[in-house]
């Protein structure tokens, strides 16, 4: 196991030098932007620690891709791979339970710790052999196979808002609302073969619409009813709702457009570190997205005619 980590260690800072960055130098701003950008976010909103605890997990949600996870499992077996994982998803949250410690958020602190754990040791898709069903049709296969590997957040998501209801919280359904939103962002995170893209047969403008459209579409399908409960109970709180749903689809087609931004290849550690300023700052994403779905269009050019 030590050698796994020494190894990601390794190939971390050999993607750092790819970028053209020094390793020494990227970890400094990555923790001086964490600190600076945290603080920001406490002082300028009541929602910043439920807006933290869904960026750590939409952080550790990339570490539990299936392809990954049975990888990790055939390489070291069941027993080392959730000691693999368990490792992982607390590494990770290290920075957010630090700061979450300092702001002294102590039941913050605990339901994080629950969820990584938690997200490490359960293995829903071994646990069934038969196909499940999704309220998608075929033709977005990034819903019908991503909605199949994380149903359970969704159904998490849907139990939340019940808690947020009774126990008249409204920032934890907003939470629960954004969880939604966070778990279709990672059907967008792997390129698909460069065949699928080809068969569209349309020009890349045409291509990315249809992509944001189908996305817009199914990810408010999936988050809708949340905000419909909450709207009920918090009538007064309709804007504030409003503007996070907007958000949620400002995220959703800016990963999309960074994903065909760097298509065929998968997205580097330029386009994580904008996202993540994207997670702190939101306005960003009124700059970044037409730049990203520009620089989308030339990368489809040699498929999309």
């Amino acid at each position: 196991m030590k050698e796994y980590f020494a190894l990601q260690y390794r190939m971390i800072n050999r993607r750092f030098k790819d970028a053209g960055f020094e390793p020494i130098l990227v970890y400094l701003i990555l923790t001086v932007g964490f600190v600076g950008l945290s603080i920001y976010l406490f002082s300028k909103t009541e929602f910043a620690e439920y807006i933290f605890l869904l960026s750590a997990l939409t952080l550790i949600g990339k570490l539990s891709e299936t392809r990954r996870t049975e990888f990790l499992k055939i390489c070291f077996g069941d027993r080392q791979l959730k000691k693999i994982r368990i490792t992982e998803n607390l590494i990770c949250s290290i920075p957010f339970l630090a700061f979450l410690l300092y702001k002294q958020l102590f039941i913050h602190v605990g339901l994080l710790l629950t969820l990584t754990t938690f997200l490490a040791l359960v293995n829903f898709r071994t646990t069934f052999n038969f196909t499940i069903w999704t309220p998608f049709s075929k033709k977005p296969f990034e819903f019908t196979t991503g909605f199949r590997n994380t149903f359970f957040l969704i159904f998490v998501a849907y139990a939340l808002t019940i808690i947020a209801v009774s126990v008249n919280n409204f920032n934890l359904g907003v939470f629960a609302m954004l969880l939604v939103f966070a778990t279709t962002l990672s059907y967008y995170s792997k390129p698909e073969n460069e065949y699928y893209v080809w068969t569209y047969n349309v020009k890349p403008k045409e291509f990315l619409f249809n992509k944001i459209i189908t996305a817009i579409h199914f990810s408010s399908s999936l988050a809708f009813p949340i905000a419909i409960v909450i709207s009920m109970f918090h009538p007064e709180y309709i804007g504030i709702l409003s503007l996070f749903f907007l958000i949620g689809w400002g995220f959703l087609i800016n990963v999309i457009l960074s994903k065909y931004s760097a298509y065929p290849d998968e997205m580097n550690i330029t386009q994580g570190i904008l996202l993540a300023l994207c997670i702190w700052f939101p306005p960003i994403l009124v700059i970044l997205i037409p730049y990203l779905f520009k620089k989308s269009e030339n990368r489809l050019s040699s498929l999309l005619k």
